[in-house]
């Protein structure tokens, strides 16, 4: 005679199990509701950065006194460097090679974390595996502020 098992017995959780798997399926929830909330944050400060919008269209993206010469700053999706004195170039901080956001700009160089680009100051391929230079985004000075043009 051979041992069959019952339905039943297929689905039948010992007390432990059952409360282990309660406990799971709880923890899975709040990690779920809890990154949804992140994004509404998220979503809730673009919509307020949208309302640094000026009336031509711009938008102010940093200061003058941000942007250290022979350098550059990360403002959201654009790198802003400074090579030399008040000569302000914006440029995307997604990497030509795979899409990577850059990380810093340090020693005169962008820099990206995923697998070591480096883009000269004007944008262009200072090493690594990037096919090319980053694309440029226009800015301007208006004062003491640089705003995307």
């Amino acid at each position: 005679m051979t041992d069959q098992i019952s339905a039943p017995d297929i689905f039948r959780m010992d007390r432990r199990t059952a409360l282990a798997a309660t406990g799971i399926a709880a923890t899975a929830l709040t990690a779920v509701a809890c990154s949804s909330y992140g994004n509404t944050e998220k979503a809730a400060a673009s919509t307020n950065g949208a309302q640094d919008k000026r009336q031509d269209g711009s938008t102010e993206l940093a200061k003058t006194s941000e942007v250290p010469v022979g350098g550059g700053v990360i403002k959201g999706d654009t790198v802003i460097t400074q090579a030399t004195a008040g000569a302000f170039a914006g440029f995307s901080s997604t990497c030509t090679h795979l899409g990577c956001k850059v990380g810093e700009v340090s020693d005169g160089v962008i820099k990206c974390p995923c697998h070591g680009s480096k883009f000269n100051l004007d944008g262009s391929v200072a090493g690594g595996p990037a096919p090319r230079a980053l694309d440029t985004r226009a800015v301007r000075v208006e004062g003491d502020s640089i705003v995307s043009a």
